[in-house]
């Protein structure tokens, strides 16, 4: 069968009024940048007057209508969909983090579940046309059938990956109860130049290699995940947005990934092979940090039969861009 929609992704985004929650993140500032570039009429969300990521060039941000505002205020929210006149919605805001999810289980149900149903409701009352929720591969929970399905059940058991959980089953909630017309991503690790946060894996390795100091593993290496590059993750969102367009993707959930687990040791190795480094990684762990999952990856395969979409850069490629990225952008991990 022949996809649903056309390469390039997007057509369907332009002359759009589409708000951008999360749009200062490495994703983001991404899609936030392609979104302009295809036409469409773009808002963002912005928290405390936090930048935009440094992957996007500062004069896009002119191009947007700037909000400032937290995703907890949910009359804010609706106020911002109705004045703009909001069609379309990605919704990427969320505490991310794994660690401070687990320090603040609170603030991350918050921010991850209450917000998602802020907007949500706002969008239901407002009659927005396309709506796509940011969930994560971490909702389905450790798992010993791998690569991780669609149809398989969410068995989080943490508190970044329950938040997730528990807010796609309430987006894919209101297209069954409601008729909100709204997709789930469900996303492998996403890496690229721009991203601003050290605690994840390839940040703190270009960190190290660029400071000529021993890269730090949190765990004793042996975890495995599946890396996505910024853009193909950017081309994934897109996909999305025209298979809702096509009524093809309303209550759907979609994986999206490379579908190639590596372990954390040989990312930080490759990445120190391609930028020239032999200094050996600082292993910290014993096993799998606390409240993490082992093994992680996806199947893709609905949204490729879909829309045609998979991932165009492999890893070692990605990586490369990564590096040269940020060797121009040094004070982006500037200790």
């Amino acid at each position: 069968m022949a996809p649903l929609v056309e390469i390039p992704f997007g057509g369907s985004t332009a002359g759009s009024r589409v708000l951008v929650t999360g749009a200062h993140g490495l994703l983001g500032s991404a899609l936030t940048r392609r979104l302009l570039e295809l036409g469409a009429d773009l808002t963002v969300l912005r928290l405390d007057q936090q930048p935009l990521s440094a992957l996007v060039i500062e004069s896009l941000e002119t191009e947007c209508t700037v909000v400032e505002g937290d995703i907890l205020e949910a009359e804010l929210v609706s106020t911002t969909i109705t004045d703009r006149k909001i069609d379309t919605i990605v919704h990427l805001a969320a505490q991310t983090i794994v660690g401070t999810a687990n320090a603040s289980p609170r603030a991350t149900f918050e921010a991850n579940v209450r917000g998602t149903w802020n907007l949500l409701e706002a969008a239901r009352l407002a009659s927005v046309e396309r709506v796509v929720f940011a969930s994560s591969d971490k909702a389905y929970g450790a798992s010993d059938l791998l690569p991780y399905l669609e149809t398989m059940p969410l068995q989080a058991s943490h508190p970044y990956d329950a938040s997730k959980a528990a807010a796609d089953i309430i987006a894919r909630s209101y297209w069954s109860t409601y008729g909100l017309p709204v997709a789930v991503t469900r996303l492998a690790n996403i890496y690229g130049g721009g991203d601003r946060n050290r605690s994840r894996l390839i940040p703190e390795t270009v960190a190290a290699v660029l400071a000529e100091r021993a890269p730090v593993i949190r765990s004793d290496g042996s975890p495995e995940r599946d890396f996505l590059y910024v853009e193909d993750a950017v081309d994934a969102y897109l996909a999305i947005l025209d298979l809702l367009d096509v009524g093809a993707a309303s209550g759907e959930a979609f994986n999206a990934g490379s579908g190639v687990p590596r372990r954390a040791i040989d990312v930080v190795t490759a990445l120190c092979e391609i930028a020239g480094f032999d200094q050996k990684p600082e292993v910290l762990g014993a096993g799998v940090p606390e409240g993490e999952i082992d093994r992680q990856w996806n199947d893709s395969s609905k949204l490729t039969a879909l829309s045609g979409w998979s991932p165009s850069v492999e890893l070692e490629q990605g990586l490369s861009l990564t590096l040269d990225w940020y060797r121009r952008h040094p004070e982006v991990l500037a200790d």
